[in-house]
């Protein structure tokens, strides 16, 4: 299945004033904000390195910011020159550190797949924050790794996506008469559709969702010609297809075809054609992260993980989409702000 759709680069988030509230809500803890963090780092894309970076800014004096490169695979940091050490400390404003000697550390966050799979297997039992995971790596983790569930550590896991809850709302303030939408799934997007299915009937009115599954990229084209006849929009899941510009551009395809808006959860869905999308980038996930640190940090005893969907800073649109489907759609803005109170 991964063979079949390639990756899709475009899923960077765009924040505004959620994340400023974020950063005022941790700024108001002191003590929390200038405890020790350190930061497990198991890959340089562009996403990571931005969200390690608003961490590292966000950090009070004081406070103790250690960051922890690992090797591929996530076992040990990787083995440097001293050169290569000195240039990574400088590059990155902080000291690397063994993992072999992180846990005395009060607080730590591990960034991406990666690094979350290598935190949950480390001994000790400090709290432990999981971050910039999609909602199938994390379903993906919680599967292979029984040590997630261990009792002696508290856990908190920040998904990088929006809850599906937070994207009806958008179709809703986008379409308020439209209750029916379509989506194409793939077999392993089960944890996406059951979470989707919970929203839509927990809405008022409830929303009429037709879901069609592709196993292949080659049935893709059959599963919209089921889904389209029957619904007001589309939307495009985080999963294989969300991933996929090949197979994303089949779904906007469709769409515009039968005078569709498509809707999904990724900034590079909008500008290839989406009409609107509700986003976060690394910068506002980090400060949510944070904020879920100090939770899982205060929190009394343990038990199962405390799992957050990322909270949408922002709403964007394609102005040129909304002209072509005869909408006329408030502002991003107005659009995001109509969404805060909902949560």
């Amino acid at each position: 299945m991964k063979s079949l759709f390639s990756p899709f680069s475009g899923r960077l988030r765009r924040a505004a004033g959620a994340a400023l509230a974020a950063g005022l809500a941790w700024g108001a803890s002191g003590s929390a904000a200038a405890a020790s963090l350190t930061v497990l780092m198991g890959d340089d894309v562009a996403a990571s390195s931005e969200f390690v970076q608003r961490l590292r800014a966000d950090q009070e004096p004081g406070g103790r910011f250690e960051l922890v490169r690992l090797a591929p695979g996530g076992a040990d940091p990787q083995a440097s020159t001293e050169a290569a050490d000195a240039e990574r400390a400088a590059n990155s404003g902080v000291r690397t550190r063994s993992l072999r000697t992180a846990s005395d550390a009060p607080l730590t966050m591990a960034v991406g797949p990666a690094a979350a799979r290598a935190a949950v297997e480390r001994p000790g039992q400090e709290p432990l924050v999981l971050a910039m995971l999609s909602r199938l790596e994390y379903e993906t983790l919680k599967a292979a790794s029984p040590a997630l569930r261990r009792g002696d550590r508290r856990v908190g896991v920040l998904l990088r996506d929006p809850a599906m809850a937070d994207q009806l709302a958008l179709i809703n303030a986008v379409l308020p008469q439209k209750h029916r939408v379509g989506v194409v799934a793939t077999p392993e997007s089960e944890p996406l559709v059951r979470e989707l299915q919970r929203a839509a009937q927990g809405a008022n009115p409830a929303w009429e969702l037709r879901v069609e599954y592709a196993p292949d990229a080659r049935s893709l084209a059959a599963a919209l010609r089921l889904v389209v006849p029957q619904s007001d929009a589309l939307m495009v899941l985080p999963d294989l297809i969300g991933d996929s510009q090949a197979a994303t551009l089949s779904v906007l395809r469709a769409g515009a075809g039968a005078g569709l808006p498509v809707f999904g959860a990724s900034e590079g869905l909008v500008r290839s054609g989406g009409l609107a999308a509700a986003v976060s980038t690394p910068s506002q996930l980090a400060q949510q992260a944070r904020l879920l640190g100090q939770k899982v940090a205060g929190a009394s005893g343990s038990g199962l993980p405390l799992v957050e969907a990322a909270t949408p800073a922002t709403v964007r649109v394609n102005a040129n989409v909304a002209r072509g489907l005869g909408l006329r759609l408030p502002e991003e803005r107005e659009l995001a702000d109509r969404l805060a109170p909902l949560r």
